[in-house]
């Protein structure tokens, strides 16, 4: 994996949650927090934990080790969500951009929010971040289209095709 390889993920990355936070602008306060058989719950508990995942992983890849996970209280509404988003996802973005391919094959060290030491090798838990992203992106989209709001298709190969 290289310097390249990995933008072009975080790019799509950046693309499906923006399609995804789109669809859900237009749902109401109820929707947004209403209870759903997900692992994370309904919508706002399911975007919360994306969110915190791409917060706390560049956290860890700068050096620190937070403690603290992020609640679905922390944000009592959509628009408090999104705001928050797009402050992580500029932050996510400028790490990104100043990756080196030499510094993407680094191990790194980070203690878990229970306490347990780590050691992973940076391109692939960046590799994670993306992929678990799309996972509950893919449960926030089968929300979505049960309101009627689908964000479309959010699949790699669509942000290739629109962006070749």
């Amino acid at each position: 994996m290289n310097q390249q390889d990995i933008a072009l993920l975080y790019k799509y990355n950046q693309w499906s949650t923006a399609k995804i936070l789109k669809a859900a602008s237009g749902l109401t306060e109820e929707q947004f927090l209403a209870p759903a058989p997900f692992p994370h719950g309904g919508l706002r508990g399911t975007l919360v934990h994306a969110l915190f995942a791409e917060w706390i992983w560049r956290r860890r890849w700068e050096g620190t080790s937070p403690k603290q996970r992020f609640k679905p209280e922390d944000f009592p509404t959509f628009d408090s969500l999104r705001t928050r988003w797009l402050e992580e996802e500029k932050l996510l973005m400028i790490f990104v951009e100043n990756l080196t391919d030499e510094r993407l094959t680094d191990a790194f060290d980070y203690t878990s929010t229970e306490g347990t030491p780590h050691r992973r090798v940076l391109w692939q838990a960046m590799a994670h971040v993306v992929n678990h992203g799309t996972q509950h992106k893919t449960e926030a989209a089968a929300l979505l289209t049960g309101y009627g709001r689908s964000p479309g298709d959010i699949d790699l190969i669509w942000y290739l095709i629109e962006n070749s």
